[in-house]
Formats: C-alpha cells, structure tokens, sequence
C-alpha cells in the first residue's frame, strides 16, 4: 500500500487520465484527499428543462480530459481530490418526485389552485418532506467530513442542493458570507409552493443565523419580489446585477475594479455558491434555465484569484446546475470550473 507522498511521487499529471482513478484522473483514497466532493443527484423542483442530476456523473467523466496544471494554483492536485460515488437511492427519489412536483407545476401554469385539488396537495406534502430529508442528510454526511478536517465541495444537482451543507458550515466555523455567482438572485420564498425550491435556496439560506452577508454577482433574470427583497434587506445582500457591471465596463471600468468591490462585501470567512448558469449560455447551453449575457470562465477565474489574494477564508463551495446535453460542452466546462474551485479551496 502506497502513501500518499509516494502516490504523488510516483504519479504523472502530464500523463493521461487514468480510468480506473478517482476524479481527474488522480490516484487517491478518501482518507488521503484534502478535498472530499460530495455529489447530489436531485433536481426535484427544477422549473424549466431537466437533466441536472445527472451533472455529477457527466463531470466525472469529463474530469479525466482536465490537465492538472492550473497556472494560478499549479499545486491543486497534490492535495488530494476525492469524489463520493452518487448516491444512487437519492437519485430514485429525485426520479420519483420530479414526476409529482412536474404535475404542480403543470397544474400551477394551467391556472389551477393548489388547495382545491388533494392530488395535488399530496404531491406538494411528499416534494417537501423529501426536501427535507435531502436537507437532513446532506446535512449529516457534510458535517461528518468536516469533523474529520477535510474541505468539502457540493457537486449537484440543482440549486436547492447545498443548505444542509450550508448549515453544517455554519456549526464548523459560526459565520460566514455568500459568494453567488448566478443568472438567478435564488430569492423566493417558497417559489410554486416548494418550500426548498431551487428558486428558493438563498432565501433559505439567509434564515440560518450563521450567513451573516449574501454577495450576488451576475443576476439578470428576477421578479419583483426579489429586488424587494434585496432592497429592503440592504444589510444582508448586495446584489451586482450583470446589466450593472456590463454598464460600468462600457464607461471604462476595469473588471479588477469591480472585482474588488465585489469581494469587499465580502466578511472573513467565505463560501462560494456557483451556479453554472452564471456564465454565458453558450459554456452551459443544457443548464436547466439559460439566460442571456453572464460571464466567460475566465472572468470568474480572475474573480474567484482575487477573492484568494485577498486573505478571504475560503470554507467550501457547491457547483450547481450542470445539465449534459447533446453537446458536451456542459461537462467539459463544469470539469473545469470544479478544478478551478478546488485550487481556491
């Protein structure tokens, strides 16, 4: 049985990604990874299109195509990176209850009221009491790798994935910021009547006490009673709306300008949320709702270099709403954001 040392010393990065490894194509176990990524098969109360369950699986196996050498962090993978297999009963009852909440949205866009049908009462019990099982177990499993000192990044799945993990990190380290890189502010309560919505995720998370600030980079596509929200919880959330930051580069802002605004909402201890329909739709054209404008990679990598620089404590990340589709380019990018993320991390 090799060590770790000797794994590292005896592996080549520049050589091709090995199959029968874990993630990225590197040599180690669980117990020697710094970095545990915890993949979440569900996307229950997505909206629009569907396929994000199946984001872990395609990034994987993406990831063996990611050369190991990242100009900003040229050291990422001897830290260890370690991918969980895919919960394979969470990916039933994602199944399962994706058909029941189709059938309250489709009654919901037909003008239907919920409570005047039981059928679709029931449908809406069970979607949420699932949610909350979900919650309680990414919860639980999250929890019990940051006890044992590892770092831990989410993989989805859709957006509502990450609040348990959230509140693990809360008990870990008693307070923290947001980094939300999103076309979506997430701020609905109880968006369709699913109270853990997608929709719903940093509504839910600005109710644990330990999110002391929400930061939200690239919003561009929002309801009324979200900016209500963001405007009279000014305290809580700044919101840098992706028409705001195009406006301010057109009159000669630098993007390291606005970066740095960015990250000085930021308090110490920071988790990054990534929301992969942040970027330009044609780098995730199968994400379940695209929207128009966002980011190039390379935008949100000099972002993600910065916030590091900046002495911010990095305490996690979740990575969302990575739908393969005919073409591949949704997991080759996902593949690539995920590394990147781990050299911040």
């Amino acid at each position: 049985m090799h060590s770790k040392q000797e794994k590292i010393a005896n592996f080549n990065p520049s050589d091709v990604g090995q199959l029968g490894n874990n993630i990225f194509g590197l040599p180690f176990t669980e117990e020697e990874s710094d970095i545990i990524l915890f993949p979440v098969p569900w996307e229950v109360t997505t909206s629009y299109a569907s396929g994000t369950a199946k984001g872990p699986d395609a990034i994987m196996e993406a990831s063996y195509q990611v050369d190991l050498y990242d100009l900003d962090f040229p050291d990422t993978w001897k830290k260890g990176i370690y991918m969980l297999d895919n919960p394979a009963h969470w990916n039933d009852s994602s199944f399962s209850n994706r058909l029941k909440a189709k059938n309250v949205i489709e009654h919901l866009s037909e003008g239907g009221e919920p409570e005047n049908n039981p059928r679709i009462v029931e449908a809406l019990h069970d979607v949420n009491n699932a949610s909350i099982q979900l919650n309680q177990w990414v919860y639980e499993e999250t929890s019990r790798w940051l006890k044992q000192g590892k770092k831990v990044g989410l993989v989805g799945g859709d957006h509502s994935t990450p609040l348990g993990y959230m509140k693990a990190l809360g008990e870990q380290y008693g307070s923290f910021g947001i980094l939300q890189i999103d076309a979506h502010a997430d701020l609905r309560n109880a968006y369709e009547g699913f109270t853990y919505s997608h929709a719903s995720i940093m509504f839910n998370a600005l109710q644990l006490p330990a999110v002391e600030k929400l930061v939200q980079v690239g919003i561009r596509d929002i309801c009324e009673e979200e900016v209500n929200y963001i405007n009279t919880h000014a305290e809580k959330v700044a919101t840098f709306y992706d028409q705001a930051i195009k406006r301010r580069q057109f009159e000669g802002a630098t993007w390291k300008s606005i970066c740095e605004d960015i990250i000085a909402q930021l308090p110490k201890n920071v988790y990054i949320s990534f929301d992969i329909d942040g970027l330009d739709p044609k780098l995730c054209p199968s994400t379940g709702t695209p929207v128009p404008g966002g980011f190039e990679l390379e935008q949100i990598n000099y972002l993600l270099v910065l916030l590091k620089q900046s002495g911010k404590h990095i305490i996690g990340f979740d990575l969302n709403e990575v739908a393969p589709g005919e073409s591949e380019m949704d997991a080759i990018v996902g593949a690539r954001v995920l590394f990147k993320l781990c050299g911040v991390l």
